[in-house]
This record gives C-alpha cells, sequence and structure tokens, in this order.
C-alpha cells in the first residue's frame, strides 16, 4: 500500500469518526431532559421624582435570567440536560397572565416572576399555577412573606423586612441605636419605613424622631438650606432614611442638622446584591455577567440568577424535572446552594424566602454583611433577618 492510500485511509477514519461523534452528540441532545423557564417582567413607568438619580436598568432581572440559564447549561452539557429560556416584557398585566395561564396549560412548570404584587397574587390565583413553581424576584412587600404567602411561591428577592433587620443589626453592634428615621411619601417608602421600625423593637433600638417629607422642591438648589431645617431635633447617632424612589434621600448625605452617617435606602444601603461584593469568588460571577449584560449586576439580576441556579441544582441532585419533585427538594433540609456570599444558601420552608446574607455597602464599597455576630439563632443565624417561622401566619 502505498504511502497516499494510507493517509487517505487515516483521512476517511478520522472523518467517520468525527460524524459518529456528531451523530452522538445529536442523539444526546435529542434525548436529553429538557426544562422550560417563563421568564414574566411587567414594565411599570416610574413616577417622576424631585432628584434627578441614575435610573435602574431597563433589562434588570432578564440579564441575571439569561446568566442564570447559560450556567445551567455549561453543567447540564455533562449530564444531558439542557435548559430554554421563553422571556416576556410587557406593560400588560393581562397579557402576562394569559401567556402565565398558556404556560402552564402547556405542562410547562417553572416562572420567574418579575412583577408588582397585584399582578403577582393574580397569577398565583390562575387555573393551574399549583403544579408550577414561581419565583417571586420583583417584590419586596413583607406580606407575601407573612400574611399572603402561596404554595409554590418561593421568594430569592430579600423582604424589606430582611433588608432592614440586616441594617439595624449593624447599627446595634456598632452601638448607634438612637436613630432619626426621614421618610417619603410614597406607599414603597411607607413600606420600607414599617420594616425599619419593626426592626429596632426587634432589636432594641430607638427611632427618636420620624420626620416624612412633603415638599415639591428642586433640591439641587435648595438643599443646603432647606435639609438642616427640616432635620432639626435632638441628638441621635445615625439618620434613617426610607425614600425607595429616591426623591430626597440623596440629598440628605452632609446637609443634616446634627452631623451623622446616613443609612437606609441611601448612604449605607442593605442589599441582596451589588457591584462591590467581590469575596467568596463573587468577582467571577460579577466578571462573567459584564461580559454579558456590559453593566453591572444589581439585586434583581441575583435574584433572577438564583432562581435558575436554584432550579439547576435541584434538577442535577433529583435527576428530575417534574416540577413536583423539584418543588418537594427545594423545600426540603437536604437543599443547599452556593451563591457567593460566603454561606450555603436555602428556602424557608414556611414561607418560601430564599436564606441569604445581606450585604451592607456604599456605591464604592462593602462595608460589612448580615447576619452580624452574636445574633443568635437555635437553627441557623440567617433567620435572624425577616420573618421567622413564629412571626409568620402561613399555612401551605
Amino acid at each position: 500500500m502505498t504511502v497516499k492510500n494510507r493517509i487517505m485511509i487515516r483521512i476517511i477514519g478520522v472523518f467517520k469518526a468525527g460524524c459518529w461523534l456528531l451523530m452522538l452528540c445529536a442523539s444526546l441532545s435529542a434525548n436529553a431532559d429538557q426544562l422550560s423557564v417563563l421568564y414574566l417582567e411587567q414594565s411599570i413607568k416610574k413616577p417622576p421624582v424631585l432628584s434627578n438619580i441614575l435610573p435602574a436598568p431597563e433589562d434588570s432581572g432578564l440579564r441575571g435570567a439569561q446568566l442564570g440559564i447559560a450556567d445551567n447549561n455549561t453543567t447540564g452539557r455533562f449530564l444531558n440536560q439542557q435548559y430554554q429560556l421563553s422571556p416576556l416584557v410587557s406593560a400588560d398585566s393581562a397579557v402576562l397572565l394569559a401567556r402565565a395561564s398558556a404556560w402552564v396549560g402547556d405542562g410547562k412548570g417553572v416562572i420567574v416572576a418579575n412583577l408588582p404584587t397585584d399582578t403577582l397574587m393574580k397569577l398565583m390565583a390562575l387555573p393551574g399555577i399549583e403544579q408550577a413553581i414561581v419565583f417571586n424576584i420583583g417584590s419586596p412587600d413583607d406580606a407575601l412573606r407573612q400574611t399572603q404567602c402561596r404554595a409554590r411561591l418561593l421568594h430569592t428577592l430579600p423582604s424589606r423586612a430582611m433588608l432592614a433587620d440586616a441594617l439595624v443589626q449593624f447599627l446595634v453592634a456598632k452601638r448607634w441605636n438612637r436613630w432619626l428615621l426621614v421618610k417619603g411619601q410614597r406607599p414603597a417608602d411607607q413600606a420600607f419605613s414599617r420594616a425599619l421600625e419593626r426592626s429596632a423593637k426587634r432589636f432594641n433600638g430607638k427611632i427618636i424622631d420620624t420626620k416624612t417629607w412633603s415638599f415639591a422642591t428642586d433640591l439641587r438648589r435648595s438643599a443646603q438650606q432647606e435639609m438642616p431645617l427640616f432635620t432639626q431635633t435632638s441628638s441621635y447617632h445615625v439618620t434613617l432614611v426610607a425614600d425607595e424612589s429616591g426623591d430626597v434621600g440623596e440629598y440628605i448625605l452632609y446637609n443634616t442638622w446634627h452631623p451623622r452617617p446616613v443609612a437606609g435606602t441611601q448612604g449605607l444601603t442593605p442589599v441582596g446584591w451589588h457591584r462591590v461584593v467581590e469575596q467568596w469568588g463573587a468577582a467571577q460571577l460579577q466578571r462573567r455577567f459584564s461580559e454579558l449584560a456590559h453593566r453591572w449586576m444589581n439585586s434583581k439580576d441575583y435574584a433572577a440568577w438564583i432562581a435558575l441556579r436554584a432550579i439547576g441544582e435541584s434538577v442535577t441532585r433529583t435527576n428530575s424535572t417534574q416540577t413536583q419533585v423539584l418543588y418537594r427538594y427545594l423545600l426540603s433540609p437536604e437543599f443547599e446552594l452556593a451563591g457567593f456570599k460566603g454561606r450555603t444558601l436555602s428556602f424557608r420552608s414556611w414561607n418560601g424566602q430564599l436564606r441569604q446574607p445581606i450585604p451592607l455597602v456604599h456605591p464604592r464599597a462593602l462595608v460589612s454583611q448580615s447576619p452580624q455576630d452574636g445574633f443568635l439563632h437555635p437553627i441557623t443565624d440567617l433567620d435572624t433577618l425577616g420573618f421567622d417561622q413564629a412571626e409568620t401566619r402561613c399555612a401551605f
């Protein structure tokens, strides 16, 4: 046999082997366990605010879900699993609910919901939703975790109670336990101020005075004149701010009557996630997200990402895509999830909230992470953040 013939035979052999591998991969792909996830987002027109602030990215949440799907498929490629994301963003809640109804009607069971509370409650009332798993990544409302809990509804976004507890623990640990509370008039501001008041009672802090901002003033020109008079009161350690929409909070720093630190929705802020979190391997998560979205990851992005990772972990551990099996495992003591926060994460069986540490940040650095040392719990100190089982009136 000539050298030329031998070379041709080898080339043909390599070609056949390559074809066989392609056919094998195609066969494995065709037989892979597939799990589709519906992403629903209701776009809400933001009301005008009194100050110019940096708006939240319009794709908050969606980009986190996309990264979660990509990460699941990276692992699933070796386990014969495939994940697909079906996103729908609309301002019309009826369109979103119709899509969800069709989704569960087709027997598909995983939904990531970036929705306001009223739309989320309508979603949980749809026929057939009891066969699904819904992840709430859009609403921090405490009622969803305390009085309006729903079976099959899991929360990966921290509640306002968790955020307030995380901040108040830090202040009490520093012995800065006398506070002036400044709040806005919008419903979200009132809700966060109530969470701060609850935390103050829970951890033995004292709100010495409460002031509600009611001026329609351009603070870019008048904050230095108006804020000192507005915040004038007896002495305290920290100014707490409840201004989720950003009306006036940015102008409270350095303009108070007493020279005091500012914390809450502005200043030192408790968050689900922030770009300054880089410990515990988080830098590589930040890098991968930045490459995907060309911006920094925020709390809603993280809530969506961790929801998809929870599903991926459950499919891997149970070797099942059945929502009944996955839901039982997610709420079981056996479920644990790595989330780049230095602790394993898990869901509270009594209200579906994801246990997780809460970073305390300012725009340039991570200051601390709660739960703080010394705040004890008989099971896990993570349950010192938010509603413990005895505080929740939920019955699944």
